[in-house]
């Protein structure tokens, strides 16, 4: 039985034992890792989500520890793979359209900040940068503005995911652990991601303007 037995049960439909061993943690990793890739899918709430059903599950620690591992190394895969990508476009003459399109989702001001940490605190800023909704991509573009090699963002960006995963799994078990059903946890877990994600967006609607 894997941690996805409980989601099936949660809502009366378990799928057979072997097409959830097969199609289970494989599909967290592909769903993770297209997250990393294209800013439309839910990662947080995907890792959280999976922590709660391995948190009910009858081995939580395992199940767990194998959320971890897998949503560690997906986001790091597609995270790799994108600046991979965005390398190419600063190596070409004439530039890129992902590299056009990685600036295009940092704002000239987020840019400006991920480019001065950078410079400040190397890459060590990447860890910062994962865990701050938004923060992700100003970070990636200055490092490739910055011709950061490939080896070096890597071994910055391997920590910053341990640290995603970790928080988002934390979250998880967090929302598992105060409710016996585990659909309950579940819905916790994705209403505290979606207001994470939301906090800086709305901070900037409600802060008052800066004084000229």
């Amino acid at each position: 039985m894997t941690p996805w037995r409980v989601v099936g049960d949660a809502v009366g439909e378990v799928p057979p034992e072997t097409t959830q061993q097969v199609v289970g943690y494989p599909a967290l990793f592909v769903l993770v890792a297209l997250g990393a890739l294209v800013p439309v899918i839910p990662t947080g709430a995907l890792v959280s989500t999976a922590a709660v059903v391995a948190f009910h599950h009858q081995a939580p620690l395992p199940g767990v520890l194998l959320v971890f591992g897998v949503a560690a190394l997906a986001a790091f895969t597609g995270d790799v793979t994108l600046y991979w990508l965005g390398q190419r476009g600063v190596r070409s003459r004439g530039g890129s359209r992902r590299l056009e399109a990685l600036r295009g989702r940092a704002t000239p001001e987020r840019l400006e900040q991920a480019q001065t940490k950078l410079d400040e605190h190397g890459v060590l800023v990447l860890v910062v940068s994962r865990l701050v909704p938004a923060g992700r991509i100003p970070v990636m573009v200055a490092c490739l503005l910055a011709r950061l090699p490939l080896r070096r963002f890597a071994r910055g960006n391997a920590l910053a995911c341990l640290a995603w995963a970790a928080t988002y799994g934390l979250i998880g078990i967090l929302g598992g652990s105060l409710f016996p059903e585990p659909w309950k946890g579940v819905a916790l877990a994705v209403a505290l991601t979606l207001l994470i994600s939301a906090a800086p967006s709305a901070w900037r609607h409600l802060r008052p303007p800066a004084s000229p």
